[in-house]
Parts: structure tokens; C-alpha cells; sequence
């Protein structure tokens, strides 16, 4: 089996596992998984598609530019320029982006500080932080029409640690060196976010 059909099955059921969740309401979200580095080549997700439906024509492959590698009717997402920025500035194997409530809630809680961050919870472990009071930090950046802008924005907040970007009501997209590991950090970013949302509501109402 070649390496993009590796690469995409990979996708599929990641894909698979987050529509499952409900994530992907009104086709929103997009996905990728890099193929090579040297050119750099990622799959990323048709736009407008169901990502909760499996077909052939789910992902394209692409270049640097974010341009179909072969000739093909479909679009890719027009968030892949986002895609790009974070592959050329880390060592990004797998990108993963998601609206839900709650991380459009947090983004618009946390907005005015520019982050959010989780201390002395059990699942920062999930990042490969061990320390009693080690912490994980998201970046918040407004949400832009214009994704030239936006992708400059995701440019010029990543430090060598971050893991993911909350854009303002828009989503998150968080990336790990494949895809299990970008899976993972999301399915921990989203358990954060429902946990801080779930205890400001308990403390509101017994306050």
C-alpha cells in the first residue's frame, strides 16, 4: 500500500471517529495528514463535503501551495492555507480542525486575555506534561474573513510549544507530529474546555 493511501485511510478513520463525536455540524471543519516533506505534499478535505459520510472523494492531495497535485473538480478546503502555515513552522505531521460549543465558548470567555490555560488537571498529562504544576497554554487569536490574515495571525502566536489555536467562535485546530497524537490532543483540549465550562456553571449556581 502506497504511502498517500496509507496516509489516507489514516484520515478516514480519524475523520470517522470525529464525526461520530458530532463534531463536523454543517460540514464545518477540515482535515489534514502530511505525505512527504521534501516536497511537502499533505492530504486535506474536499470543501463542503459530510464528513460524517466516507467517499473517495474526501480528501485532496496537495503542495506547498495548497494546490491539487492532480487535476480534480473538487476544492480543498479553503482553510488549507492555515494548514500550510502550521506545517512550515512545525513539526506538524497531522492538523485538526473542529468547532463545538464549548471551544467557541472558551475562545470568547478567554478572548480578552489572549489564552486560555489549564493547571492541575489530570489530563495536561495528555501533552506529555508530568509536573505537579506544569500547564498547558492555548493561544487566542480573532477570527478574520480574510484566511491570508488569519494564517498570519496562527503564524505569529506559535511559540515551539503550542499545540493548538483557539480562533474566536471559529474552532479549534491543533496538530501532533501524526494523527494519533493530534487526535489525542483534541480529545483532551475538548475534555479541558467541557470540564472548565461544566465547573464556572456549578460555582455559579451554588455561589
Amino acid at each position: 500500500m502506497c504511502q498517500v493511501e496509507n496516509r489516507w485511510n489514516e484520515l478516514a478513520d480519524i475523520k470517522d471517529e470525529l464525526a461520530a463525536r458530532d463534531w463536523f455540524r454543517g460540514t464545518s471543519g477540515n482535515l489534514s495528514i502530511k505525505v512527504s516533506d521534501s516536497p511537502l505534499q499533505f492530504l486535506v478535505t474536499a470543501s463542503g463535503k459530510d464528513k460524517r459520510k466516507r467517499t473517495k472523494e474526501d480528501f485532496i492531495l496537495v503542495d506547498r501551495q495548497g494546490q491539487p497535485i492532480e487535476e480534480t473538480l473538487l476544492k480543498p478546503s479553503a482553510e488549507t492555507i492555515i494548514h500550510q502555515a502550521i506545517y512550515s513552522k512545525t513539526d506538524a505531521g497531522c492538523c485538526l480542525h473542529v468547532h463545538t460549543v464549548e471551544n467557541n465558548v472558551i475562545s470568547e470567555l478567554f478572548a480578552g486575555e489572549g489564552e486560555v490555560t489549564f493547571q492541575g488537571l489530570e489530563l495536561v498529562k495528555a501533552f506529555g506534561l508530568w509536573g505537579q504544576n506544569d500547564k498547558v497554554t492555548v493561544p487566542i487569536i480573532d477570527n478574520s474573513a480574510d484566511l491570508s490574515l488569519l494564517a498570519d495571525d496562527v503564524m505569529h502566536v506559535l511559540k515551539n510549544d503550542t499545540k493548538a489555536i483557539l480562533m474566536r467562535n471559529h474552532g479549534i485546530t491543533v496538530w501532533g507530529r501524526n494523527g494519533f497524537e493530534a487526535k489525542k490532543y483534541l480529545e483532551a483540549f475538548e475534555f479541558l474546555f467541557e470540564y472548565h465550562l461544566k465547573l464556572r456553571s456549578f460555582q455559579a449556581i451554588v455561589s
